[in-house]
């Protein structure tokens, strides 16, 4: 698996994201499963299919440039917003940067590593260890880079973003990711409810850190990548449930801007895991 990754990511990001697109559309085609899904999660947004169906190819580009991007040469990277990052970590009460899945959400924890982690301000990312043995260490190696470290789906992983954040650090996290039994609520997200993870608002609300909104815009031809960041304007309420709906309306606000780079066909209404 090891050679397979660095063979691909010596492949230009141009030729990656072509391969990654036909990728795309053929298990579009192939899978009646994926298909489904796909499709109903665009429905339920009420989004119309001239503005999601290159999310189709998008969603093949999003596994073909991984190769590149955790193995391979760096890649160009524009800033947009800077300025809501660094007026969020001068508060100096640590930051909670949330993306949902759209995008190159990879490029995101990269570009903020290379651009304020590696100078006093590094990045814990949530993320899930894969299922399979042989991945868990390419994956960790790869994720993890100066400036940048990962913590685990587990209450140990959740302790360790704590720690981050009353550290003054940033800490990274997808709130459109399903979490598992007992870490969520059902809240609506486009008008259906869906498990939702509150650990997004709750890591703010007891750490009293700053929330900035980021996504990694997949640029055409692969000319790269714009990683823009927003501020996250909304006080958080109290109650659980109303914190995740706002972070979901949030979530579907950026997700409204650039609906084609939206991974559709993740399974976000699904029935969460029982373990931890």
């Amino acid at each position: 698996m090891i050679r397979f990754f660095k063979f691909f990511s010596l492949l230009p990001l141009w030729l990656a994201h072509a391969l990654g697109w036909g990728a795309g559309w053929l298990v579009f085609a192939a899978s009646a499963t994926y298909r489904q899904r796909f499709l109903a999660n665009v429905r339920q947004s009420g989004i119309g299919w001239r503005q999601w169906r290159s999310a189709v190819g998008a969603a093949g580009k999003l596994v073909a440039e991984l190769p590149r991007l955790w193995m391979g040469r760096p890649v160009p990277v524009e800033i947009e917003g800077a300025s809501h990052v660094e007026e969020a970590l001068a508060l100096g009460r640590g930051v909670v940067f949330l993306t949902p899945h759209l995008g190159c959400f990879e490029i995101v924890a990269q570009a903020y590593a290379e651009h304020y982690g590696q100078s006093g301000h590094p990045l814990t990312a949530l993320f899930r260890p894969p299922r399979q043995i042989y991945l868990r260490e390419l994956v960790a190696k790869a994720r993890t880079r100066p400036g940048m470290a990962m913590a685990p789906t587990t209450l140990a992983g959740v302790k360790q973003m704590i720690k981050a954040l009353k550290s003054g650090q940033s800490v990274g996290l997808l709130p459109d990711q399903v979490p598992p039994q007992g870490l969520g609520l059902w809240v609506p997200f486009f008008g259906r409810d869906a498990y939702t993870m509150t650990l997004s608002a709750r890591l703010a609300q007891q750490t009293g850190a700053a929330i900035v909104l980021a996504w990694g815009e997949r640029l055409s031809w692969g000319h790269g990548y714009r990683v823009r960041f927003l501020p996250f304007a909304q006080t958080l309420p109290a109650d659980g449930a109303q914190a995740a709906a706002l972070i979901n309306r949030a979530m579907e606000d950026l997700i409204r801007g650039c609906p084609q780079q939206y991974l559709w066909g993740y399974a976000r209404y699904k029935q969460p895991r029982q373990e931890l």
